[in-house]
């Protein structure tokens, strides 16, 4: 039998990131699937931990081979995409898969696994929260800060795809709204 699968979801700067890791640090269960990028690493990044890091031809090819669940170009020539082998691996030793990705992946995942899902939309308080994460990060151009909130203003309106939302205003009880939620799920 396999395992199930937990979704977390947000426009860029709503906190999944933080949740999820939390999640992993309270639910030994669950198992990180590492998702693969055609985007250059971040300085702090490391292949095959926090991505798989692809070229955009190795990403093609991968597509073309049907390695992925689900996939998608999310600007020109940088993919992302969930691989078949990492839910299979995390399924063989017996955990439970969890995807820290983007809101159109969440929606095409969910689609893809059905009832054997949890897919949970966080929401940040505002689209001026947001886009104060991404400028207190540092990490963003002012093209890219840019491009990534005028993405999470359109983001917002897919909560209606996802089973569950947390708002995330105050990480704490973000937190504990959502081990509850999973641990419900999993239990289920």
């Amino acid at each position: 039998m396999s395992g199930k699968c937990v979704i977390i979801s947000a426009p860029s700067g709503s906190g999944k990131t933080t949740l999820v890791k939390y999640l992993l640090s309270q639910e030994p269960s669950l198992r990180f699937s590492v998702s693969a990028s055609s985007r250059v690493p971040r300085t702090d990044e490391v292949n095959g931990k926090d991505y798989h890091f692809l070229s955009p031809g190795e990403f093609r090819k991968r597509i073309a081979d049907g390695d992925f669940i689900e996939w998608e170009e999310v600007y020109h020539d940088q993919y992302y995409g969930s691989l078949r082998s990492e839910v299979e691996r995390i399924w063989d030793e017996g955990g439970h898969v969890i995807f820290d990705v983007d809101v159109k992946g969440g929606i095409n995942l969910k689609k893809a696994l059905g009832k054997d899902a949890l897919s949970v939309f966080i929401k940040a308080p505002s689209v001026e929260a947001i886009e104060r994460r991404l400028r207190s990060r540092g990490t963003e151009s002012e093209e890219s800060l840019n491009k990534r909130v005028s993405k999470a203003e359109s983001e917002i309106s897919d909560e209606i795809h996802f089973d569950r939302t947390v708002v995330n205003d105050d990480l704490k009880l973000a937190e504990i709204e959502l081990l509850g939620l999973v641990k419900t799920f999993l239990k289920a």
